[in-house]
Parts: C-alpha cells; sequence; structure tokens
C-alpha cells in the first residue's frame, strides 16, 4: 500500500496515486457513469434517468478510510458506494436511482475499475521499461567494441564487449515491454450481472457490455469472465517477466560496480553514513528490491485462479491488492533502473586492466559487436 516514506526509494512514486485508494473510488464511480449511459444507449434504461447520474458525481464526497469500513459488511466497496450514489441521484431527479448500476453485480464494477487502474499504472511500467531498454540499446551502440571479460559462474571466461553485455539487457527489456504492452491492450470490461448470465440486462446485455468497453477505451469482454481468470494469470505473469527483466541488468550493474571491479558506475551514486569513501549503486540496488518483491506477488495471483463456480469466495478478493502491488513492485523495478542506466557510464580502462588478469588464456571478443548490430537492427524495424 501507499508508503510516503519508502515509495520514492523503490521507485514507486511514478504509479503510487494512480492505485491508492482515491483513485479506486474515482474509478468505480466512472464505470458506473459509464454503465449507466451505455445502458441508457442500449434502452435499457430511461435517458432522462440517466441525465441525473453525472450531475450527482459531485456529491459523492466519501474518502478511502470511511468507504472502507462501510465495505466490511458487504465485503467489497461497491456496495455502499452504489447505495450513496443512487441516494444522491434520487436527490437530483426522483425515481432517477433506478439508473444506477443497471443488470450488474459488484464483481462487474470491481472488475472493470481494476482493468482501468491496472491499464494506468501498467502504461507507466510499459514507459519506463522501453526508456530503460533505450538507454541500454545507447550503451551497447557506444560500447560495440569496448573490451571487457565475460564471467561464467562468477569467473572470468572468454572476452565479449561492453555493448554485447548491454544489447543482452536492452533485448529482454525489450521483450517484457512488448508482452505487457500486449497484455494491458487486451484487457476487456467485465460485465454479467448476478450469475454472468446477463439476465437482469436481457436481451440488451451485450450491446450494454461493448457500449461500456467503447465508452471507457477497454477491450470487449467476448463472455463475462467473473471466474475464467486467465486474463490475471496472463498479467501476473506479463508484470512478474517485467520485474525479471529489470532485475537482470540491475544485479549486473550492482557487480560490476563492486570495487575491485569498477567497470562501471552511476551518475548519482549513494553515500553511505559511516564510510565517506563509498559511492553505491543505490538505482540498481532498489530496482532488485522492488523485483524482488515480484515473485511472491504473482504466485499469490496465480495460486487465486481457481474461482469456484460462477463467483469465488476469496480467490476474488485476494486480487485487489495482490494485484495493486505487483503493478507497484513491477513499476519500482522499472523506474529505478531506467534511473540506473540512463545515468550508467562504462569504463574501458577497468574492462582492459580487469581483462588483462586472464591474459594469455584467450583470444579477443570475436565477433560480438555483430550481436550489438542485430539488437539494434531488430530495434529498428
Amino acid at each position: 500500500m501507499p508508503n510516503e516514506l519508502f515509495d520514492p526509494l523503490y521507485g514507486v512514486d511514478r504509479v503510487a496515486t494512480v492505485l491508492d485508494g482515491g483513485a479506486w473510488i474515482a474509478a468505480l464511480l466512472e464505470v458506473e457513469l459509464a454503465l449507466t449511459n451505455a445502458a441508457a444507449e442500449a434502452g435499457l434504461v430511461d435517458e432522462r434517468d440517466a441525465d441525473a447520474v453525472e450531475p450527482a458525481l459531485g456529491a459523492i464526497r466519501v474518502g478511502p478510510a470511511e468507504l472502507g469500513a462501510e465495505a466490511a459488511e458487504g465485503g467489497n466497496p461497491v456496495i455502499p458506494l452504489v447505495r450513496r450514489l443512487r441516494s444522491a441521484v434520487e436527490d437530483v431527479h426522483t425515481g432517477a436511482g433506478r439508473a444506477v448500476h443497471p443488470g450488474a453485480t459488484s464483481q462487474d464494477v470491481m472488475d472493470t475499475a481494476l482493468v482501468l487502474l491496472t491499464r494506468r499504472a501498467g502504461s507507466r511500467v510499459v514507459e519506463d521499461l522501453r526508456a530503460a531498454a533505450d538507454a541500454a540499446a545507447d550503451l551497447a551502440a557506444a560500447h560495440r567494441d569496448t573490451p571487457c571479460a565475460a564471467r561464467t559462474l562468477g569467473q572470468q571466461a572468454l572476452p565479449t564487449t561492453f555493448g554485447a553485455v548491454a544489447a543482452s539487457w536492452c533485448a529482454g527489456l525489450d521483450r517484457a515491454a512488448d508482452r505487457l504492452a500486449e497484455v494491458l491492450d487486451a484487457l476487456p470490461v467485465q460485465f454479467g450481472g448476478a450469475a454472468g448470465t446477463l439476465a437482469a440486462s436481457y436481451p440488451h446485455g451485450p450491446a450494454v457490455a461493448d457500449g461500456l468497453a467503447a465508452r471507457l477505451g477497454l477491450a470487449r469482454q467476448g463472455v463475462p469472465w467473473h471466474t475464467e481468470r486467465t486474463r490475471i494469470g496472463e498479467l501476473a505473469g506479463a508484470l512478474g517477466v517485467a520485474a525479471g527483466a529489470c532485475a537482470k541488468p540491475a544485479t549486473d550493474v550492482v557487480l560490476l560496480s563492486a570495487t575491485e571491479l569498477g567497470e562501471v558506475s552511476e551518475a548519482a551514486p549513494g553515500d553511505s553514513s559511516s564510510m565517506p569513501h563509498k559511492r553505491n549503486p543505490v538505482a540498481a540496488v532498489t530496482a532488485r528490491a522492488s523485483a524482488r518483491r515480484a515473485p511472491g506477488l504473482v504466485a499469490t495471483l496465480l495460486a487465486s485462479m481457481d474461482h469456484e463456480h460462477q463467483r469465488a469466495a476469496g480467490p476474488w478478493h485476494t486480487e485487489w491488492v495482490t494485484l495493486s502491488e505487483l503493478l507497484r513492485a513491477g513499476a519500482g523495478a522499472a523506474s529505478r533502473l531506467r534511473t540506473c542506466l540512463q545515468g550508467l557510464s562504462a569504463h574501458p580502462a577497468a574492462m582492459a586492466r580487469n581483462l588483462a588478469l586472464a591474459a594469455g588464456e584467450h583470444d579477443g571478443p570475436h565477433h560480438a559487436g555483430d550481436l550489438v548490430d542485430r539488437v539494434l537492427a531488430q530495434r529498428s524495424q
């Protein structure tokens, strides 16, 4: 959950306000308004009643703590929020409360709001992944032919180039960004009614669902996915892979920054409270810290895919905070890695010095530059 002390350190400040309680309430109301208007357009509710909903939104003044307390009784915040919204709409136009939440169940609104917030936060993760990949590509191009030691199992192996190392970082980040963007774009609206049959909106249900998707800029659902959670599993996997793609170069930077190697350094290294000589690769360190939170959160979401029957008793409720935290972890990893790579300096002299430690045991870095060319060429397509 949001933490003003640690969010900037972990790079989470980029998405903190997109995922906080206030953002959730705003998204839930956004879905309710779009649902009313889509239902009116499809003929499910009277347009005059629907017109009273938007003016009533300004009267909804409830904070996360208050709504959260009210949500404890019913198990989700949609129930008390809809109660408040209907009351406000009735104040605008008597009888218009029936235009609120038409044909829907709480999960429709919760899932759709979660998708909205996920796409908003996720787009920032993708943006930072791409920026980090660009920085890695710049390093690869600049150091295409800079010899350095390749290391396997912690030991010097054969020569490579620092450009080839950075190109490998770039390729992983590009792949992770592309997959996450693909998954985010495919996240659909949710609208199925009490048991996922669209019975309460018959025969207008499919039209309302498609209209809701169009108004919110989301993918169409096809059929309701109340307990078919492969999309959440795919999303968890893509975010977990993105975090892992960030952890790889961050780990390399930490190791290559060691005093004994000194092959790279961050633009703004951190100092120590007790050792003034220290120049710590803090951006890489905190990128790793954020990324390491991701696997456990991914596992929780995958373990919660077994939604029973037509409405889950617990697994669904698990997703809200867990997915929010996974987005925060992925965002932190990508943001801090972006900072790390955009200011990273390579030190060819140190690379040559370390490579000379194994002089005579291997030849030069044959054709490593060709790998850089291949990665950069693929990016330009």
